[in-house]
């Protein structure tokens, strides 16, 4: 069986860049400069207030992989390989396109909150660009066609506390992708002109989800 680890890395926009209406609708309850900011970095984790500008896949059979992400501003960079995976930039519509174009071919896509994030975000930005999906991202969620990690790890909401990738990286003994910087950073990387960081982040995190994917097939699941 053909599979891929998927990532994803997202900015929210600025709020100033909404008409009075919708800035009005996203900071009804914010009064405070505290509850504005809280909301300002929030924009990232929707697809109506944020964008995609990294999308990462590895195989974790062959230890290769691609990131597709965007370059604004800049020169776009040409391709290239590093340890194993691809590098490519375009727009958000033309990374989603070649996104579309390679996850078709493959059986299983393995992820880390993929049906709570990853796998809804990409969707609706896709239908932004009008592009159709290849592959059925959000399958029954008991199916094996997903296994997202973060649900196989609690046991589909067994546990009451879900707990972050770092966390479940630190409890294995896997090297966090968390190290240098975090999610809530890559906007101000972004602005600062620092793809390729963003995009090795994303890498990053796919190797530390393929490592706890490792974990739970070798000594969690089931096997009679």
């Amino acid at each position: 069986m053909s599979r891929l680890i998927l990532d994803i890395e997202t900015i929210g926009r600025d709020i100033d860049s909404f008409d009075e209406a919708s800035r009005d609708y996203l900071l009804r309850w914010a009064d405070t400069e505290e509850e504005i900011q809280q909301v300002e970095d929030s924009l990232s984790f929707y697809p109506l207030t944020g964008e995609i500008i990294a999308i990462g896949l590895l195989n974790p059979d062959t230890n290769k992989g691609v990131v597709y992400f965007q370059t604004p501003g800049a020169e776009p960079a040409l391709p290239f390989e590093e340890e194993g995976i691809r590098f490519e930039t375009g727009t958000e519509k033309e990374i989603l396109e070649k996104f579309w174009q390679t996850i078709k071919s493959y059986d299983e896509v393995v992820t880390f909150n993929g049906r709570g994030f990853d796998c809804p975000f990409i969707l609706i930005r896709s239908a932004v660009h009008k592009l159709k999906p290849t592959k059925e991202l959000m399958p029954n969620r008991y199916s094996d066609s997903h296994i997202d990690l973060l649900e196989r790890l609690t046991f589909y909401g067994a546990f009451r506390r879900r707990f972050s990738l770092d966390m479940w990286c630190k409890t294995f003994g896997i090297q966090s992708p968390k190290t240098e910087f975090t999610g809530y950073e890559v906007k101000e990387l972004f602005k600062e002109g620092r793809y390729l960081e963003i995009a090795r982040y994303c890498v990053g995190d796919l190797r530390a989800t393929k490592e706890l994917l490792n974990y739970w097939e070798s000594y969690i699941k089931f096997r009679p």
